[in-house]
């Protein structure tokens, strides 16, 4: 029997999400999250998915990403699960920054490592937490193969026309300075489920995805290929998101460095976890800022107005970019759940052919679904993502699996 099984792996800077899949037929076999690696008391939550099973926790030390991986191991072996288990085909591995190099999902060794190391200094945050979490599990199955999926490979397919900066060339190539993108294993899923739903093939289809979370980016799909998107050099550019300002004056920075005597990290500090829904109103939590408006909170009004602007204004300028829109997507945290956000983002652009149904869009649940009015010029659709099971896909197609079926229709 073919090895059927793909772990996914999402190592944090202190946090380590992980979920099994069974890819015959795309189910869901365990998932888990291990946070506060390092801290004196962490926390395990591991969920078997399989016929019985129940969520256990565990809480106490996790010294480092080996001692949570070996945690992981040792969860998925009680179910019968267990990491030296035939089945296991590969390790997917999420990795933030891939820069132009990495186009595609990639079969992980000596020089990939040094390529994800080299692009350190562009992905501070991630790329390092991820580093540890594919050195890890290297270690735990040396002869397993082990596969990096990188939230820019998706975003490769950008014209230079889009990806550049109007910035000095030679100096933007020392020092890397593009626009690469992020959240694109999200973008690319729901792209292709947003065709699905509409009846099409992904290549006849041009979509804005709206991936609207914490962090939140938008893309321009033309084809199935990513033309434009949000976030940039890092995922700070864009749309206003939970903690970040998304795009600002750059002067902004050297007015706060004279003027406000703010050195760069405390600038960084600002921008990145003190902005956005969060500095305009003290909540990145949309339910808590929908809450607020309800009990007249101007504050909250006024973060809700300038989030919904600023996804206007990037709805209107991808219709530009494409020329021709047949669906605009929703996904993500509250792109999924925020209906308010939804009708007001495509309020007032009957012109373009956007609307919602009210009671469409007021409907909650897990499958894919119209929103818009029947007869709408543009569909509008809410599309849940699902970046773990793209993750799984494109590792088990890499790595040689000949039975892989597509996604189930709650999947898809």
């Amino acid at each position: 029997m073919t090895a059927s099984r793909v772990l996914v792996l999402n190592s944090g800077s202190s946090s380590v999400k992980y979920q099994l899949l069974d890819m015959r037929d795309s189910s869901r076999l365990a998932l888990g999250l291990v946070e506060r690696i390092g801290e004196q008391v962490s926390r395990l939550k591991h969920t078997p998915l399989t016929a019985g099973g129940e969520s256990r926790e565990w809480s106490g030390p996790i010294a480092d990403h080996d001692a949570a991986l070996k945690a992981v191991a040792a969860e998925l072996a009680k179910d019968g699960l267990g990491l030296d288990s035939p089945e296991l085909a590969a390790i997917g591995h999420r990795v933030v920054h891939g820069g132009k190099h990495f186009t595609e999902p990639t079969v992980i060794d000596d020089a990939v490592l040094a390529e994800i190391e080299r692009l350190i200094p562009v992905a501070p945050l991630h790329n390092p937490a991820n580093l540890t979490g594919i050195r890890t599990a290297q270690a735990l199955r040396p002869d397993l193969p082990q596969v990096a999926v990188f939230d820019t490979a998706f975003h490769t397919t950008m014209p230079e026309s889009a990806a550049r900066y109007a910035i000095d060339v030679e100096t933007a190539d020392r020092h890397r300075i593009r626009r690469y993108g992020f959240h694109g294993t999200s973008h690319a899923y729901v792209s292709r489920a947003t065709a699905k739903l509409l009846g099409k093939a992904p290549d006849d289809v041009n979509v804005i995805v709206l991936h609207l979370g914490n962090g939140a980016s938008a893309s321009a799909v033309r084809g199935g290929r990513c033309v434009d998107t949000s976030m940039g050099l890092t995922p700070l550019e864009g749309l206003v998101m939970g903690t970040r300002s998304g795009d600002m004056d750059p002067a902004v920075i050297f007015h706060l460095a004279r003027v406000g005597d703010m050195s760069i990290a405390e600038i960084d500090t600002l921008l990145n976890k003190k902005s956005g829904l969060i500095g305009l109103c003290g909540d990145n939590d949309m339910r808590e800022i929908r809450r607020r408006i309800d009990e007249g909170d101007e504050r909250a009004q006024l973060a809700f107005d300038i989030y919904i602007h600023r996804l206007k204004k990037y709805i209107g300028a991808y219709y530009a970019v494409l020329g021709r829109v047949d669906a605009i997507a929703f996904t993500a945290g509250v792109g999924e759940n925020a209906a308010p956000v939804r009708e007001a983002a495509v309020a007032g652009l009957d012109g373009l052919g956007l609307a919602v149904d009210p009671e469409l869009n007021a409907v909650r649940g897990d499958e894919p679904r119209l929103i818009s009015p029947t007869g709408a010029g543009v569909a509008v659709a809410v599309v849940p993502t699902d970046e773990e099971l793209e993750i799984a896909t494109q590792t088990y197609a890499l790595v040689g699996g000949t039975d892989i079926q597509p996604p189930r229709e709650g999947n898809a």
